[in-house]
């Protein structure tokens, strides 16, 4: 009996503690917004003791969707004077500085943003009071942060509702800074396992809103506001742009250019995230032939290199039945992918990924090997590329998996029979020969080879170009396969011929061929340079600022080197890159699509070129040595065709990546 009136009693002490307790936190709850509180987010955050905090900035996220735009909140009290944009703000910059933290989205902090965003989509009256249209990028952009890293923040995000009101501003509801905002917080919700069904659910919208906006961002982004004069620019998103502090129309130009490049970004990678967990979206994704045929052009850019933009998801699409006959039926896409493919791009080895899997599949083998093989041929001597191994090897067996070049009634034209051809000689008939051949007969076809090499430069010096494409292509049908390095050379200073010609194509496959063979891929700096000459006579502006941007690093990493800087090597690039990366830029701008009617250069614009007083000859290693850094570094030490000029006017940066040389002096740059 005595020990039951004991645990009543307990029971009661227990009961009026928790009572205490919860009246406590309503009281405090109570004064967060009373006029004796501040009641404003800053303050809340500040508080030093944990308890205090949490009830205070769970009050003020429980509140501020109802704020008006003074600050005042439409059911109780005021939020201490504060703006529900400056209130907005403020969450923005803590989530930005601490995405990862927990405490904000477990107190509400999404739950509050989705219902902003709501509340801006459906109130117009509201959205356009005081500063309230700076509030809805805001809460989208605080959703992206919180989700960016962790997928129990997107099931918050999802259980506040978010994916709906994100949807309605990807599809333009707003303007497009909302909409890249949107963009951003739509894709990382949509890489999550837990949540990416809550977006699968909007499927069909969701892809045909992001086609939309990756199609159209650029001209949209450039209409709405670069087009603009800067009076006539949207105030909050100027001030969005450059946080505030201005600095003119020139940086709100590039930062627009940086926000386009993102909103096509993130555009593409929900498009991307779709796809790698439901193969079903691959069928509404390659609907709108336009928008496959511009993909792998679709790119990051210099701002946003760490994107693979749209090779990315045209990777995705070819491991799809559905994607792969929709690509291998769009020829502007496989010519995207082939240029993709023999260029200097991080993402190179995507667009390779990208035509072999076409190619191993036999429905699809024939319209690619049709389409890509002449380029593909160019590639077969890569060893390594980015992550890929062997990776020539796998194009050749991918381009001799039909012997017969006829599926159906359908036969190869004739320019990929040749190239197919040109494989099964190399990596077949002729490798199976040297294989078997003697080691004297080796070193003889050798020699002969570097006879030849010096007949076609001395045919190069005294001006007989055609005679010295002929004996490098003798010199080439001698030298050894296993001399890789030799058979770079030759490439190379036939590449230089054929620009001398005005050959581009042949240019571009001769410099292709030298790339494949340095070793690592690409890292022959004579070769980039030949090959951005012969793209820019193409009119690929994009794929010779690559090259020219790859020459530029090996030339000034190279006159870095200890041995180098002893001989005296300038360290400054040459003029004409210098003007050559200047003039492409110019062309390859994020708008300059919309301000061009294409980026092809007229055949009077071609840039000089740097090697005019070339030999034709570069400089090989004998022992043919694995490790080939210590050669190009010789390489690029004698480039008898890359001379400075040495006027102080001509060495300015403004000039180096402007005008021609002011004095007229007299230079190969100049």
């Amino acid at each position: 009996m005595e020990l039951n009136t004991r645990t009543s009693k307990g029971k009661g002490k227990a009961m009026a503690k928790i009572l205490e307790e919860e009246e406590e936190e309503e009281e405090e709850d109570d004064d967060f917004f009373s006029p004796s509180g501040c009641g404003c987010f800053l303050c809340a955050i500040k508080e030093p003791d944990a308890r205090l905090r949490r009830a205070s900035l769970s009050a003020f996220f429980r509140e501020l969707p109802y704020c008006d735009d003074d600050g005042g909140t439409a059911g109780a009290g005021s939020n201490g004077g504060q703006s529900c944009a400056a209130a907005v703000g403020a969450v923005w910059r803590a989530a930005m500085s601490a995405p990862d933290d927990p405490e904000l989205p477990s107190l509400g902090a999404i739950r509050c943003m989705s219902l902003l965003l709501a509340r801006a989509l459906a109130d117009a009256a509201w959205l356009h009071r005081g500063d309230n249209v700076y509030v809805p990028y805001y809460a989208a952009h605080v959703i992206g942060s919180y989700t960016i890293r962790s997928s129990a923040h997107a099931e918050l995000a999802v259980a506040a509702g978010a994916v709906r009101p994100l949807l309605a501003l990807l599809g333009g509801a707003m303007t497009w800074v909302e909409q890249r905002a949107a963009a951003r917080a739509l894709g990382h919700l949509a890489s999550y396992e837990s949540t990416f069904p809550a977006v699968a659910r909007h499927a069909a919208e969701a892809v045909q809103l992001a086609v939309r906006s990756a199609s159209t961002c650029i001209g949209d982004v450039y209409a709405n506001f670069v087009a603009l004069a800067p009076s006539r620019r949207p105030k909050y998103q100027r001030d969005l742009m450059t946080c505030g502090i201005g600095g003119g129309a020139d940086a709100e130009d590039r930062k627009a250019e940086e926000w386009a490049s993102q909103l096509q970004c993130w555009s593409l990678y929900l498009l991307s995230c779709l796809a790698s967990r439901d193969l079903s979206s691959h069928a509404m994704i390659c609907q709108d032939v336009l928008f496959l045929s511009e993909l792998s052009r679709m790119w990051g850019g210099l701002a946003n290199g760490d994107s693979p933009a749209g090779v990315g998801l045209l990777r995705l699409l070819c491991r799809s039945p559905v994607g792969r006959a929709a690509i291998a039926a769009c020829r502007d896409a496989l010519s995207s992918l082939c240029d993709l493919a023999r260029s200097s791009d991080d993402w190179q080895y995507m667009a390779v990924d990208c035509l072999l899997l076409l190619l191993d599949d036999r429905a699809t083998w024939h319209a690619v090997a049709d389409a890509t093989a002449p380029c593909l041929s160019d590639l077969v001597d890569l060893r390594h590329l980015g992550p890929r191994r062997r990776l020539g090897d796998a194009i050749a067996t991918a381009l001799l998996l039909d012997d017969g070049h006829v599926v159906g009634d359908r036969e190869l034209g004739a320019e990929a029979k040749r190239a197919i051809a040109g494989v099964r000689e190399q990596k077949g008939e002729r490798k199976e020969r040297e294989e078997a051949m003697p080691r004297d007969e080796l070193l003889k076809r050798e020699i002969l080879a570097k006879e030849k090499k010096r007949q076609g430069n001395d045919s190069f010096m005294h001006g007989d170009v055609d005679k010295a494409i002929d004996h490098y292509t003798e010199a080439l049908e001698l030298c050894p396969l296993s001399r890789r390095r030799e058979s770079l050379v030759l490439h190379s200073n036939r590449a230089q011929c054929r620009l001398a010609r005005r050959d581009a194509d042949a240019a571009v496959s001769d410099a292709t061929r030298a790339l494949a063979l340095a070793r690592p891929a690409n890292a022959h700096a004579r070769s980039l340079w030949r090959r951005a000459q012969a793209y820019d006579m193409k009119g690929m502006a994009r794929e010779s600022l690559l090259d020219c941007l790859a020459f530029a690093g090996a030339w000034l990493d190279g006159r870095k080197h200890p041995r180098r800087a002893a001989r005296g090597a300038n360290p400054k690039l040459p003029y004409c890159v210098a003007r050559m990366i200047s003039k492409q830029m110019s062309v390859t701008g994020l708008f300059a699509g919309v301000t061009m009617k294409d980026n092809k250069v007229g055949s009077d614009d071609f840039m000089p070129r740097c090697s005019e007083n070339n030999d034709g000859d570069d400089e090989d290693d004998e022992d043919d040595r694995d490790d080939d850094d210590e050669s190009d570094e010789a390489e690029l030490a004698d480039n008898a065709g890359l001379k400075m000029c040495t006027s102080e006017s001509c060495q300015s940066s403004r000039e180096m990546l402007g005008r021609g040389c002011p004095g007229g002096h007299k230079s190969a740059f100049c």
